[in-house]
């Protein structure tokens, strides 16, 4: 009897180990991953004429996981400006090119983003509501940004340094107030 646990015990030990030995290694692969600096930057027509919209959205449920996947969705569109989308009061307010962008494809694009959005209470306004500073605020900085950008090299700067001196004085102004 002991010698066939001792038989057993081999013979368990022998697959265990050989079947080990047939473990492949994990695949690695590298994939490309399309960065802000891949992707070109969008030129918006200075000529253009620019409106203003406000919406509301209802189905979102998160800041982070739909307001800024709405907002980021909206803002590749071609002759977008600006896009804030304000997840406590569930109001959108886009900046675009009116030849370019109307309410329906705006209202397409959130709505194309998941099934859960929809979109009412679509109108042009002539300034954004003032009733969150903060959403306001936030549209700023990212015109702002826009404008000034921290990548920029000086000298692509001096051609436009009088623009840039003015977007400053902004940016300046708005680390003040916060």
């Amino acid at each position: 009897m002991k010698s066939l646990k001792n038989i057993l015990a081999i013979v368990l030990v022998t697959i265990i180990f050989t079947a080990c030995k047939n473990e492949t290694q994990p695949e690695v692969k590298t994939i490309e991953v399309e960065t802000t600096s891949n992707i070109a930057k969008k030129e918006l027509d200075p000529n253009a004429s620019y409106a203003k919209a406000e919406f509301t959205i209802a189905g979102m449920t998160c800041e982070i996981g739909c307001a800024k996947t709405i907002e980021k969705k909206i803002a590749k569109m071609d002759g977008v400006k600006s896009v804030i989308v304000d997840f406590d009061r569930r109001l959108a307010m886009v900046e675009y090119d009116e030849a370019l962008v109307n309410h329906t494809l705006l209202k397409a694009t959130v709505t194309n983003t998941s099934d859960i959005y929809k979109v009412s209470n679509m109108k042009t306004v002539e300034a954004f509501s003032t009733e969150s500073e903060e959403a306001s605020t936030m549209l700023h900085k990212k015109e702002c940004t826009a404008k000034c950008s921290p990548d920029c090299k000086v000298k692509d700067c001096e051609k436009c340094a009088e623009k840039l001196a003015e977007c400053k004085k902004k940016c300046d102004a708005m680390k003040t107030k916060a």
